[in-house]
């Protein structure tokens, strides 16, 4: 479950989850919002509309959906057909909750690196506190682990052991570049076999090829990301490929990972799992894909590169929709 499309992307922490360190004084103490890089006026203390905006903003509505939908084409790849509608919500809401309460640590660790990279984002602006945070976290990761404890102990397994590695993540492994790059590929991939499990069918070729499928692309939306922050990450002495080899070759590895992709969805067809609807589905993916990752690899600015990453995961979204919808017509 991806925790950093949008930013993926850590500072010491004194306890597993969420704590604060205390700052220098600076004519007084400063308060905990300050630590998040903010100092917010009391007579400017954002509404709750705002707050609610903000909480969307860090939960990254967009990615944790997609996750969502991604433990339920798991489900449908597993059976064939569409689970009961009680299976389809607790597995949208495992995977929604879930990956919410990684991308929300994510930006409280990442919130040092923000200042510089993405200074709008709800900690860095003030829209939402530390303690905000710290509650919106603990509410996610307990729904998303009870509904996958409500799936069985293989899905609550599988769904503990990616909260485990996308926190793992946001506190270490993404300081260790390509370990963290794999790391959060790994939760994103996840997230479709978890759906396979939760069913209680045998996770199948189908199953372990859309997994692969998305482990492959995260890992280039992984690498690629890293590239375009490369000027925040070093604030934390990051050991990106892009902070040690450069952002050209960042993005040309980043291009590796999607040409390996692009092969790979082919395999249902040839391997004959899937027939002609998933073979017309997946070479209109692979023709719109391979455009924007030529244009990412070449691309010239990090604005230009967020977006094409950002519209590559539209397409990559758009496929898995449409495919499972089209294969159950």
């Amino acid at each position: 479950m991806n925790t950093r499309t949008q930013g993926k992307k850590v500072a010491r922490h004194t306890t597993p989850v969420l704590a604060d360190r205390v700052l220098p004084r600076d004519n007084g103490r400063l308060k905990a919002d300050r630590d998040a890089g903010v100092r917010v006026n009391a007579a400017t203390k954002p509404s709750v509309p705002d707050r609610i905006r903000a909480a969307a903003e860090l939960v990254r509505m967009d990615l944790v959906i997609g996750a969502g939908i991604f433990v339920v084409a798991g489900e449908i790849l597993a059976l064939g057909r569409l689970p009961s509608a009680e299976m389809a919500l607790l597995g949208f809401l495992t995977g929604f909750f879930v990956s919410g309460s990684a991308n929300i640590s994510n930006d409280y660790f990442d919130r040092d690196v923000d200042r510089v990279n993405r200074p709008a984002r709800p900690l860095p602006s003030g829209r939402i506190s530390v303690a905000e945070l710290r509650v919106l976290f603990a509410v996610f990761a307990a729904v998303g682990l009870a509904s996958a404890a409500l799936l069985g102990p293989a899905a609550l397994t599988l769904a503990a052991a990616v909260w485990g590695v996308a926190l793992l993540y946001n506190v270490r492994l993404k300081e260790i570049g390509l370990v963290g790059n794999l790391a959060v590929a790994f939760c994103v991939s996840m997230t479709i076999v978890i759906g396979g499990t939760a069913v209680g069918a045998a996770v199948n070729g189908l199953v372990l090829t859309f997994g692969a499928l998305a482990f492959l692309f995260d890992l280039g939306e992984e690498i690629a990301s890293d590239a375009m922050d490369v000027e925040g990450d070093s604030l934390r002495s990051s050991g990106s490929i892009a902070a040690r080899s450069g952002r050209a070759q960042a993005l040309r590895l980043s291009g590796v990972a999607f040409a390996l992709f692009i092969a790979l969805t082919f395999l249902p067809f040839l391997a004959g799992w899937l027939g002609p609807v998933y073979l017309a589905c997946a070479a209109a993916a692979a023709v719109v894909m391979a455009y924007f990752a030529a244009r990412l690899v070449t691309s010239r600015t990090i604005a230009e590169g967020r977006v094409l990453v950002r519209r590559m995961y539209l397409v990559w979204g758009v496929f898995v929709v449409v495919f499972v919808l089209a294969s159950l017509l």
